[in-house]
């Protein structure tokens, strides 16, 4: 890598990421002199106006991701469509001049680029579960919406029956409640990158087992690729 490193933070919501991104770079570039790395955000979502936000929705019975606005509004939109749109946006940024495209968001599927490595949240947490839930006597995972559950269910093939629960980080959803409902579990998954460092300590205070944070998984390693 060169002496200064430049990222592309790529989310399927609206930029800037202030509940995310901030407390990534803080955790990729501890120990690091100023101006070893250096970012850039991009949104799936950006720019578009209220008709255009209201036509990516997902319908009834649809897949979806639950991501954010600027705003700091949650919208719940089409996997389909974000999928469309997060493949072209990727092409266009793969021309920029970027050393790591790190894609903010669990549940996607992508096309290969051609000129820039990506760092696939995704991949990096779903390995990380599958790993884990081989040893794990029971695993809980927390899912942003209660019909990805179904979803993480039809993705996955895990041993022992795993507990999965929903808490939106965007809705003002009770995390500390929400995992009282995964007790027994040994593991805990926070699968979405929305889940910050606040909603983890809540989660850990309420249930007596590890608590795996997507967004800490990812930012480890990236800074070892750094």
């Amino acid at each position: 890598m060169p002496s200064t490193s430049k990222i592309a933070f790529v989310t399927i919501g609206q930029t800037p990421r202030v509940d995310l991104v901030p407390e990534m770079m803080a955790e990729i570039t501890v120990g690091l002199p100023e101006g070893r790395i250096v970012h850039q955000e991009f949104g799936v979502l950006d720019g578009m106006n209220p008709a255009e936000l209201d036509a990516m929705r997902a319908r009834d019975g649809e897949h979806s991701f639950a991501t954010r606005l600027a705003s700091g509004e949650e919208i719940v939109s089409s996997k389909a469509l974000t999928e469309e749109k997060l493949n072209v946006l990727l092409q266009k940024i793969d021309g920029e001049g970027f050393d790591l495209i790190v894609l903010l968001c669990t549940g996607t599927k992508i096309e290969p680029l051609k000129n820039t490595l990506v760092v696939e949240a995704q991949r990096i947490v779903d390995s990380t579960v599958e790993a884990l839930a081989a040893s794990a006597r029971k695993l809980g995972v927390i899912v942003p919406l209660e019909r990805q559950i179904q979803d993480f269910e039809e993705r996955h093939v895990l041993p022992g029956n795993p507990s999965l629960v929903s808490a939106s980080p965007y809705a003002g959803d009770e995390m500390g409640e929400r995992a009282k409902l995964l007790e027994g579990c040994d593991l805990i998954v926070m699968h979405c990158m929305g889940y910050s460092a606040e909603m983890h300590e809540e989660v850990r205070k309420s249930i007596d087992a590890p608590v795996l944070l997507s967004r800490r998984l990812v930012a480890g390693v990236v800074r070892q690729m750094l």
